[in-house]
């Protein structure tokens, strides 16, 4: 006869594979959706990205001060060629342990398929609110940003602004899976980009992209988290000679905290 403990077990075991279904479905369908509204010459892309993401505190100062050190690379044209960097810095400050607040900088190389024709250098000032909180089903992540673009080259003859305005949405679920591992967890998260005017380089205000990520994350110790997973990424273009884009990705992040 099965004893208490054994079928809280068998219980607990069971609720969690009905939430990773859940969420499993959730994700498919959101894609298929996305799916139904692309644009019919939408043009298509495997690639590569790699990210790594630091923080901290400064201690010696003030705990409440933070550091944020970041960098990427994305390998777009079938991950046959570098296409994309991103170096970004940052300082920020916790209001308290579950909300912060950060400033930094970014500089992001950009060649094709993300640009037209030629390479060209992106800078950014940012800002974002950062927010996380840890529930009994797992953790939940969201992070606004703003950004101040400006680029290192112009169009003759367009009249809008010479550097661009951006609202970025990120909101991350994060479920722990102790039934295969205690240090396994199931990652799902959704970042919506929104141009706040039209800029140079031919982006309009309105809607610019969504990406959505699901896959698995690790811990390898208190300070190391891997992730890897599939990142789905649409660019919408309208009013543009280039058609919309879509990136089928293969996401590895690595993030640290000390």
């Amino acid at each position: 006869m099965m004893n208490f403990n054994s079928f809280k077990r068998k219980e607990k075991g069971i609720n969690m594979l009905k939430k990773m279904n859940f969420l499993v479905a959730t994700l498919v369908l959101t894609l298929v959706l996305s799916n139904s509204v692309i644009a019919d010459d939408v043009v298509e892309d495997f690639q590569t990205w790699g990210n790594i993401t630091a923080t901290g505190t400064f201690s010696a100062i003030n705990p409440k001060l933070k550091w944020w050190m970041e960098g990427q690379g994305r390998f777009g044209n079938d991950t046959s060629r570098f296409s994309q960097g991103i170096i970004r810095p940052g300082v920020g400050y916790a209001l308290n342990d579950k909300t912060s607040v950060w400033f930094g900088y970014a500089w992001i190389p950009t060649s094709r398929p993300f640009a037209a024709s030629s390479p060209f250098n992106e800078h950014r000032i940012w800002q974002q609110l950062l927010w996380s909180d840890t529930f009994s089903f797992g953790t939940i992540t969201s992070r606004t940003r703003l950004e101040q673009r400006f680029f290192d080259f112009d169009q003759p003859g367009n009249t809008a602004d010479g550097h661009g305005h951006r609202f970025r949405q990120f909101l991350k679920l994060t479920v722990p899976m102790p039934s295969i591992s205690p240090n396994l967890s199931l990652a799902i998260w959704d970042e919506i980009f929104v141009n706040m005017n039209n800029v140079d380089t031919g982006a309009k205000a309105g809607f610019n992209q969504n990406r959505i990520f699901g896959g698995l994350a690790y811990r390898f110790n208190k300070f190391t988290v891997g992730e890897i997973g599939y990142l789905n990424q649409y660019f919408n273009r309208p009013s543009s000679p280039r058609p919309d884009q879509m990136q089928h990705i293969l996401a590895v992040n690595l993030f640290l905290n000390f």
